[in-house]
């Protein structure tokens, strides 16, 4: 049997094509072109305004800022390393800690947004204690206790993260009890999040009971609500998030979209289709709009029932109402015509995303991908590969089990065993431990 890639012409894993020093070189060139150090600042906080693909080039800004005779302040180098911040797949942290040493050590005093972007740099790196000592580092630098509140939150935050939520709490009641100061929505909401994170639910609302206890001053709000109830939805506790949804609304605070939203898929998810529609209505007659996430959540439900005729009819509505349907919306829509057997609507569906400007990501292609393999037609799953790999989509380990199961179906095991060598050279494991874990042995 010949394979089904010796046609392809290409290797599996598309790798992109940066031309990273030619890039590099005309950013240089502008920074030399620059010789007033007002314009060149100016210029900096357009970068940074701009975003940033790369570290070097910010890097090579923040030395070039350092070489000026007259700095810049301390809140300019502020925006470049919190930019810097942004680039999280990229792992800046410790490159961003480095540079703060850098400034301090020629004298440039941090402030407090300083301060709260060193914590997050520690939190990031799983070095929450490292954190605790910028305290010692505000109080030196003037700044009461009281001022710290934010720099509380991130490290709170840094505890959630790395799944410390003991830690986490402890803090909390450090911020009210021994610094006097006042909890705010957002160190909560933190708190919260976590807890429902790691499934304590009952630890999260009887934080929302404390919070409720509290002065007025920090009433639970819309989103800590909104938390819990999409959690417990979810998890199919639809009971428990149907008694938090009439807490709320006792307590004067008006569910919104996301509130019905996460309502409406948990009773879909539990079989209580009849109800979701009449939550869907009680939306409507309170003058609350579906959005995006709604729609898509309805395509979703109707094609797990199987009623694609229903979910794609909902598209053409959504488009009228003034909304796009998203990536979100076209990959449901798609899994129920995959899941059909339906697979020229599902092609179909792909184009019509490229012509709206709605571009397939790595789900999308593995939904269609995997459509296709179920139903043996390889050359059709490869032609979408070939497609996917064209607009320069890596794939994740989903997609090689899809594909490995996909082919050792089929019979093409010698293809099969490439791909985990692919997956294993690319630092990947396969989601499964089926067919790839004899491959394996």
């Amino acid at each position: 049997m010949s394979s089904p890639f010796s046609n392809l012409g290409f290797r599996f894993y598309h790798h992109f094509h940066f031309n990273y020093r030619h890039f590099c070189n005309s950013a240089n060139a502008k920074l030399i072109a620059t010789d007033d150090p007002h314009k060149f600042v100016v210029y900096v906080r357009e970068q940074v305004k701009s975003g940033f693909n790369n570290l070097q080039v910010p890097i090579n800004l923040f030395h070039r800022m350092m070489s000026l005779v007259r700095r810049p302040s301390i809140t300019d180098f502020n925006k470049l390393l919190a930019a810097m911040l942004k680039l999280k797949r990229l792992h800046p942290h410790a490159t961003i800690l480095s540079l703060y040493s850098d400034l301090e050590l020629s004298g440039i005093r941090p402030d407090l947004h300083s301060i709260g972007i060193l914590a997050n740099c520690y939190c990031h790196l799983r070095r929450v204690d490292f954190g605790y000592s910028l305290f010692a580092k505000s109080l030196k630098l003037g700044y009461p206790y009281k001022s710290n509140l934010i720099l509380l939150t991130t490290l709170m935050n840094g505890h959630v993260h790395n799944n410390q939520l003991s830690e986490a709490i402890k803090l909390l009641d450090v911020a009210v009890i021994k610094l006097g100061s006042r909890p705010d929505i957002v160190m909560y909401s933190t708190m919260v999040k976590g807890l429902c994170r790691t499934g304590d639910y009952a630890g999260a609302l009887h934080l929302l009971r404390r919070m409720n206890s509290a002065p007025s001053f920090c009433k639970p709000n819309i989103f800590i609500y909104n938390t819990l109830i999409d959690v417990l939805s979810k998890d199919k506790l639809i009971s428990e998030a149907l008694n938090l949804f009439s807490v709320m609304k006792t307590e004067g605070i008006k569910p919104n979209v996301y509130t019905y939203t996460s309502l409406m898929r948990g009773m879909f998810d539990i079989g209580r289709k009849g109800e979701a529609m009449e939550m869907l209505v009680e939306m409507m007659e309170s003058n609350i709009e579906p959005n995006v996430a709604t729609y898509s959540m309805l395509v979703d439900m109707h094609c797990k029932d199987k009623m694609t005729d229903a979910a794609e009819a909902i598209l053409p509505i959504m488009i009228k109402r003034g909304l796009t349907p998203n990536v979100v919306t076209y990959s449901a829509l798609m899994d129920g015509y995959c899941s059909c057997g339906q697979m020229d609507k599902a092609r179909d569906l792909m184009d019509l995303m490229v012509k709206s400007h709605c571009h397939p990501n790595v789900v999308t292609f593995t939904t269609l991908i995997n459509g296709f393999l179920k139903l043996q037609r390889i050359d059709k799953a490869l032609d979408v590969l070939h497609k996917m790999c064209e607009l320069g989509i890596a794939p994740d380990a989903w997609l090689y089990d899809v594909l490995i199961d996909g082919l050792c179906e089929a019979g093409y095991v010698q293809d099969a065993e490439n791909l985990v060598s692919d997956l294993l050279a690319r630092g990947l494991l396969p989601r499964k431990q089926n067919k790839a874990k004899w491959m394996l042995s």
